[in-house]
């Protein structure tokens, strides 16, 4: 891992914010499980926000909705699930922070997820624009279609990536 991350995770190691967490995770009767429920509902509810509104700009599914009104529907799912995913994270992020900061697939994890939010909010910003904007001529369909594209990929990498940092430990000290 880059020394920037592992630095953060050292930060953090000892901080009253991994107090907090701990006490949480320690303290709360069946918190983690509950936490680490509201984790994968936020995960569900994002992939299914992102894949149906990229299969729909794709044109494999929903044809009878128009990609501005599907839009207006979805958005506020994902960011709603993206803040809930960034506050359950947080309590295992903050409880364990060398864990994270340390692990290579979690520095993959975010160089995925930043890009994808990034263009999740560029195509939400424009669709704002003026209604039908990613509809108005096929130039701009085109690039929707390729920001789809995209999308799906960097989304299917977060949730893989997410899923292989609990397993990395096996990888690199095996038993």
């Amino acid at each position: 891992m880059p020394e920037f991350f592992t630095s953060i995770g050292t930060l953090l190691d000892g901080s009253f914010l991994q107090a907090g967490a701990l006490w949480a995770l320690r303290t709360i009767p069946g918190f983690p499980p509950i936490i680490q429920t509201v984790h994968i509902l936020g995960i569900a509810i994002v992939m299914g926000t992102v894949v149906m509104l990229d299969l729909r700009i794709l044109g494999l599914a929903v044809p009878s909705q128009k990609i501005s009104e599907m839009t207006k529907r979805v958005m506020p799912w994902l960011w709603w699930a993206l803040a809930s995913n960034f506050i359950s994270g947080s309590f295992f992020l903050l409880g364990r922070p060398n864990r994270y900061f340390n692990n290579p697939i979690f520095g993959w994890k975010l160089s995925f997820l930043i890009p994808a939010i990034l263009l999740t909010l560029f195509f939400h910003l424009m669709s704002k624009q003026q209604d039908g904007y990613w509809e108005s001529n096929s130039k701009r369909l085109w690039t929707a279609r390729g920001i789809a594209l995209v999308s799906l990929g960097l989304w299917i990498m977060v949730a893989m990536a997410g899923r292989w940092i609990a397993y990395v430990e096996y990888i690199y000290y095996p038993a």
